[in-house]
């Protein structure tokens, strides 16, 4: 999943969790450019654009993800170019998730003030950047594919999922499955890729959903008041900021947890330490600092990432 709406706060871009506008903004749709020049203009033009719509593609989480599952791969005894189409895949549906999330959200970021969006400052056009998820998408197909079929499938489910995030479920009370889909996914994805197709263990599969479960909570907190407001009623805005910032790391805790269990090593005890301090701690201190939770969030992540790699074949 792509994650996902996750790690906006590392490339410096507010998260954005509101549901796709019906009306004039849309993968079809159009945001105006302030100050935009005539039709094809200067070519020094072009690498502004083309950073905007870098920037729109929540450049943070599109390159963590793509990197931890490409290093998954690899820790799983992947060939070369079984990880190139592993990075290739995750980057494409990586992307597409990015973009089509601001292209649909276009208009409810515009009226909360997120000026951090590209498209919300007019640097680019919620068209083009719709226009780019939709080619992703097409990209990401066959890539998955091409690294197996019932590989490329269960990764293009997880893709799905958070396309189906963007377009209506995030308004829901099931916010919060797609991201546990999306990311339950991805070891699946690259075990099934492996030779012989083995099965990832279920404690794998169950951590990786819990963390994504974690990542939705933390990256809608510091926006739910302001998605209240613009009728935006996922899982989290029901609980309120004080109930999700207690919840938070309960999913994430568990998942270290889990993979501790599942594949005890000497640094099983340091790895639990750290995720109950992070998260535990950025719960606490959340109220204060509203990305503190998301950020202890992004660490946690991390721990649990770690442990996979460190345990190496462990993913099969």
């Amino acid at each position: 999943m792509d994650a996902i709406d996750a790690v906006d706060a590392a490339d410096g871009t507010a998260p954005s969790s509101g549901t796709a506008p019906s009306g004039g903004t849309g993968l079809s749709g159009r945001t105006e450019s302030i100050g935009r020049g005539p039709r094809g203009g200067a070519p020094g033009r072009w690498p502004r654009r083309a950073a905007a719509l870098l920037g729109a593609c929540h450049p943070g989480p599109t390159a963590a993800v793509t990197l931890l599952i490409t290093g998954l791969a690899v820790a799983a005894g992947q060939d070369a170019s079984g990880c190139a189409l592993v990075a290739a895949a995750v980057l494409t549906g990586q992307l597409s998730v990015g973009w089509s999330n601001d292209a649909l959200d276009a208009a409810r970021d515009t009226t909360a003030g997120r000026s951090a969006k590209p498209v919300v400052r007019g640097a680019v056009s919620a068209r083009a950047v719709g226009a780019a998820a939709l080619i992703a998408l097409a990209l990401c197909v066959p890539l998955s594919l091409a690294y197996g079929r019932l590989a490329g499938a269960v990764h293009l489910v997880g893709v799905a999922a958070a396309w189906t995030y963007n377009l209506r479920l995030k308004s829901t009370v099931l916010s919060w499955l797609p991201y546990a889909v999306g990311f339950a996914a991805l070891p699946v994805f690259v075990t099934l890729g492996l030779p012989g197709q083995p099965r990832p263990a279920w404690w794998i599969v169950t951590a990786a959903a819990l963390v994504g479960i974690g990542a939705h909570l933390g990256n809608v907190l510091p926006d739910i008041d302001s998605d209240l407001a613009l009728g935006v009623r996922g899982w989290p805005q029901r609980l309120g900021p004080a109930r999700t910032r207690l919840l938070l790391p309960a999913p994430l805790v568990a998942a270290t947890v889990l993979l501790v269990l599942g594949r005890p090593g000497a640094l099983s005890a340091v790895a639990v330490a750290v995720a109950l301090v992070a998260g535990i701690g950025g719960s606490l201190m959340g109220r204060h600092r509203p990305r503190l939770p998301f950020l202890a969030a992004i660490l946690v992540a991390g721990v649990d990432v770690a442990l996979l790699l460190w345990q190496g074949t462990a993913l099969s």
